[in-house]
């Protein structure tokens, strides 16, 4: 039998277009993006169908705008396609933003809610750091233990930080735009495959977000979070959590936190997950996954095409 894992993706998966033609398909997902607009009370449906990508890449849309995605395509399969969610999937995790996905898909948070918080976490990331004193690097082909050591030597020019551990030997750094310099140029020196700076407008999972994590903290305070109808694994602890309080603690301390994918992905594993199902834009999330552990299967569900192949499957 097999062991479903539904995950959802994060930043830097968004593209313009994306989810119309589900909206276009199906009410459900027009419901949807129906309901982010309304609880936003401007028009992002606009800006997700018809771009221009920039404005959609501005963190402040980008989260909103992936969740619905997401979202649009879970009730889809479940409204549309009869899916029950707890009978199909055993654990939901999301990557960053995509923590907060899994808690609606997972009824913990309700849209209209989880719209209105990842607009106000990005618009407080936004704020944390000054445009031009922060900044992202992606290093490939790198360990843990020498991205480790970078950040160490690195931190001495400026505060550098392991942000994410996808897996695949990929690792994001995030820091003071100086330790980032520094953290590059260190890595050339220990002949790391790549090492690159991320087009990127702050340094998010990381120290310098406190700000945003206290904005964060005081609007999750607020929240209306239940216990979801399927466990969720968190992204600051890769472990599985159902309970309410704990969850809100770990939507907190995930801002500043490192988002360990590499480790959830391999806990999930650890649980009998065998098929990992990523739900929305991109495939991401699939490719992090398969190079996390290649005995695994990956698939994404993202299209009309995508949900009729998966439902049949089942």
């Amino acid at each position: 039998m097999t062991v479903y894992a539904f995950v959802f993706p994060g930043q830097g998966s968004q593209s313009v277009g994306m989810g119309q033609d589900l909206a276009l398909a199906f009410p459900a997902a027009r419901a949807v993006f129906e309901e982010v607009d309304e609880a936003l009370g401007e028009h992002l449906s606009k800006i997700i169908f018809e771009g221009p990508m920039d404005t959609l890449t501005s963190t402040e849309n980008a989260q909103p705008a992936l969740m619905a995605m997401s979202m649009a395509v879970m009730r889809v399969l479940e409204q549309d396609g009869g899916l029950d969610l707890s009978a199909t999937a055993t654990l939901l995790a999301g990557h960053s933003l995509g923590e907060y996905t899994a808690l609606a898909a997972g009824r913990a948070l309700g849209v209209a809610q989880t719209a209105r918080l990842l607009r106000m976490r990005g618009q407080a990331m936004q704020k944390a750091v000054p445009a031009g004193e922060g900044g992202m690097a992606a290093l490939i082909g790198v360990t843990l233990a020498q991205a480790e050591e970078i950040c160490q030597q690195a931190g001495k020019t400026g505060i550098v930080e392991i942000a994410n551990d996808n897996g695949g030997g990929q690792i994001v750094l995030s820091g003071a735009l100086a330790g980032i310099d520094a953290a590059i140029a260190l890595a050339k020196e220990m002949k790391i495959k790549r090492a690159v700076k991320l087009p990127v407008s702050a340094p998010f999972h990381s120290s310098l977000m406190k700000p945003a994590e206290d904005v964060m903290a005081e609007a999750l305070a607020q929240a209306d979070i239940a216990a979801p109808i399927v466990p969720v694994i968190a992204n600051v602890t890769a472990e599985r959590e159902t309970d309410a309080d704990t969850i809100r603690r770990n939507l907190v301390q995930q801002v500043t936190g490192r988002v360990r994918w590499h480790e959830s992905v391999s806990a999930m594993v650890g649980m009998g997950v065998d098929t990992f199902v990523e739900i929305g834009a991109g495939k991401v999330l699939s490719g992090l996954v398969r190079r996390i552990d290649p005995e695994v299967s990956a698939l994404s569900i993202g299209t009309p095409a995508d949900i009729e192949t998966f439902l049949k499957s089942l």
